[in-house]
């Protein structure tokens, strides 16, 4: 495995890309951060982090004939990966917080971004950047609802260790994509998803407040819900929100 350790940067996922793009890199290569300074989420959004105490890193990740269309699964297989490791470390509930948050109870603990690189109808190649709240104690005020993984379970975690069992992990789950087991992936997603097929309070892009429960993701990732009139809405990312947690 490739790992590449760096003090700082802006961002590993514009780190790993520009390497990329430069060279041949080995699958599943992986770029490091004791602090990143510039590290975002889905949708334009900042993962703020302690310099030395948590995991910011990136993947590279090359699926042969991974079709545009598939693309969400990637993400149901990083998500599973991480979820797999945590469940591991903390004694509480931990969920997937759709897209691919990881929520500990209800607070968040780690986000995902995936960058595909697109090559006719496939992905050529795909960065993954994760940010994982591991040794940190003290969040700003600005952010609501996180947690890490020393606040959970009063331990000191050696980051090197935990970084080694997540990628391992997210490559056991990107088998099942490579294995062409893309329903049983999804199965084991939707079974790990926040209030699956729970009465839960939304919140749309226009500020209406509904009642409905999650019964479904589709194929392109889109969010499925019954409302309380039985009717069926799809909702695509930062179109919804959970009102309340």
């Amino acid at each position: 495995m490739n790992i590449i350790k760096l003090s700082a940067i802006d961002s590993t996922n514009l780190y790993l890309k520009k390497m990329a793009s430069e060279s041949n890199l080995e699958n599943f290569t992986v770029v490091v951060a004791e602090h990143q300074t510039k590290g975002r989420g889905q949708m334009g959004t900042k993962w703020t982090s302690d310099r030395f105490k948590n995991l910011t890193f990136s993947i590279l990740i090359n699926i042969k004939r991974f079709k545009i269309e598939e693309q969400f699964y990637l993400s149901m297989a990083i998500s599973l990966g991480l979820l797999n490791v945590l469940k591991g470390q903390v004694k509480v509930p931990v969920f997937i917080k759709w897209p691919n948050d990881i929520l500990a109870v209800k607070d968040k603990v780690a986000g995902v971004l995936i960058e595909n690189n697109i090559g006719g109808s496939f992905i050529k190649q795909s960065i993954v950047g994760i940010g994982l709240n591991v040794n940190q104690e003290n969040f700003s005020n600005e952010l609501e609802n996180v947690t890490s993984l020393k606040i959970l379970t009063g331990h000191t975690f050696n980051l090197d260790e935990l970084l080694l069992k997540i990628v391992n992990s997210i490559k056991k789950f990107v088998q099942f994509i490579e294995s062409n087991r893309l329903q049983e992936l999804k199965k084991l997603y939707i079974e790990s998803l926040f209030k699956m097929n729970k009465p839960s309070m939304f919140i749309d892009k226009n500020n209406v407040i509904f009642l409905g429960k999650i019964v479904d993701v589709d194929k392109n990732g889109r969010l499925v819900l019954e409302l309380e009139n039985e009717t069926i809405r799809k909702f695509n990312l930062k179109e919804i929100k959970f009102a309340n947690r």
